[in-house]
């Protein structure tokens, strides 16, 4: 039996240690870590139901934002209410994001070091087969339809030969599946919803009062940043720029990357077009969701431009505003829709922009695959325009030889081996520094 909310001390401090322990062992992207969730909450402590549970993650993936995060929020709240949707949700993130921190520091310290350099350049190989790798699984499990496949193969061609923004491509594709499922759901593969008692609606009145307290929540610190730095600081860029990422997070971070890549890198100079990848590398290696990958882009942001403050100073504050502006919004998702959640089940145009949001992102993640692909084996890429295409294309004179050994490597692992990606990552640190000693001996 499913536990009911209770404000028992004994029962809440059992809760608190369950979701501690999934915090720091919240490895291996987000099926992993549902399927943690899963094994301690339905099967070891039975407090949440097989129906409940599946019904909650349907709901996360209906939401933007990290839908594991989403679900612990949510575990939490069914459970404790508010009190417990925050100590969930904070548990999930806050050990990831202290370990992501503490490696976005001495990557900003050593990052002109040769060494450093070397291994790096295998974990960006690493990353390029893992991101490979997702396309395939989530290709194999989301485009069931040839209206799916349409989809994915139109939003990859509309990001990659035409530039189009990122929100326009994944929020245009949502608007489409809704039309669509009214008329033709088998387009969508879309299935009739479980037989569920539907609950009584919920207070407009309570969900008014809840999206009010957490868009000030949300807003806080900006405007905290606002009246001390003013506009003109590159904490306000950051601030403005991942709130807006986190309304069209769809997907995951495999398929925001390349968007938050391309605007980091030539619209606000933030990174090098490589540096992206490392960041997802680090992310890989740490707890929590991928989308932790946001907090290095803006702890490097920050430190690169730190004044008033000093670089690391400045680097700290621009991973906490960066995550806090992240996962804020996750909050406001629940607590507002998490009274719904039995209602959206039935809503069946919501789940047709859902199922065309997925199949675009298959195309999304595609063209971050190409992204990758020419930033890792090449070190100078130029962005060209044909008429109405805007290419990024490689000289293909600065192909990185050892960049090109340590993909096939990579891919060998994966592919071949299936190695995990702990292994494999350590792996290719290593190859990575010995080919950086050979072409450094060879000079």
């Amino acid at each position: 039996m499913a536990t009911s909310q209770t404000s028992d001390g004994h029962e809440f401090g059992a809760f608190l240690r369950v979701f501690a322990r999934i915090g720091w062992l919240s490895f291996g992207g987000p099926a992993g870590q549902i399927a943690l969730m899963h094994g301690e909450v339905v099967e070891k402590h039975q407090w949440v139901d097989e129906a409940q549970f599946l019904h909650a993650l349907n709901f996360c993936h209906l939401l933007p934002g990290p839908e594991a995060q989403q679900l612990a929020t949510w575990i939490g709240w069914r459970l404790h209410g508010l009190k417990g949707g925050l100590a969930a949700g904070l548990l999930f993130v806050i050990p990831g994001a202290l370990v992501m921190l503490t490696l976005s520091s001495l990557y900003a310290l050593a990052a002109d070091l040769d060494w450093f350099a070397a291994i790096f350049l295998g974990i960006k190989a690493a990353v390029l087969a893992i991101v490979a790798q997702a396309l395939i699984r989530i290709g194999d499990r989301a485009l069931d339809t040839r209206f799916k496949q349409a989809l994915a193969v139109t939003s990859f061609l509309a990001l990659f030969l035409f530039n189009l923004p990122f929100p326009l491509v994944v929020l245009g594709a949502g608007v489409l599946g809704m039309a669509v499922a009214a008329s033709r759901p088998d387009w969508l593969a879309l299935k009739p919803a479980p037989g569920v008692a539907i609950s009584p609606r919920p207070s407009f009145a309570a969900m008014a009062r809840t999206v009010l307290l957490w868009a000030a929540i949300w807003v806080m610190p900006m405007a905290l940043v606002l009246v001390i730095l003013g506009q003109d600081h590159v904490l306000w860029d950051i601030g403005v720029f991942f709130s807006k990422l986190a309304v069209v997070t769809f997907g995951g971070a495999y398929a925001v990357l390349a968007y938050m890549a391309q605007e980091a890198v030539q619209t606000y100079g933030w990174l090098q077009p490589g540096e992206m990848a490392d960041g997802l590398g680090l992310a890989e290696t740490t707890p929590g969701p991928l989308i932790l990958v946001t907090q290095h882009v803006g702890f490097l942001a920050a430190f690169r431009a730190p004044e008033p403050f000093s670089p690391m100073v400045a680097g700290v504050l621009g991973a906490g505003l960066t995550t806090w502006v992240t996962f804020a919004p996750c909050f406001l998702w629940i607590f507002t829709f998490a009274p719904w959640i039995e209602r959206l089940q039935h809503a069946t145009r919501l789940k047709g922009g859902l199922a065309a949001l997925t199949a675009a992102v298959v195309g999304v993640i595609a063209n971050l695959s190409v992204w990758f692909a020419l930033h890792v084996l090449f070190t100078r890429v130029t962005p060209t325009d044909i008429g109405p295409l805007h290419l990024s294309l490689p000289a293909w004179a600065s192909f990185d030889w050892r960049a090109g050994v340590l993909s096939i490597l990579a891919a060998l692992m994966v592919f071949g081996l299936n190695w995990g990606i702990f292994r494999m990552l350590a792996a290719l640190a290593v190859a990575g520094l010995v080919l950086g000693s050979i072409a450094r001996a060879s000079v």
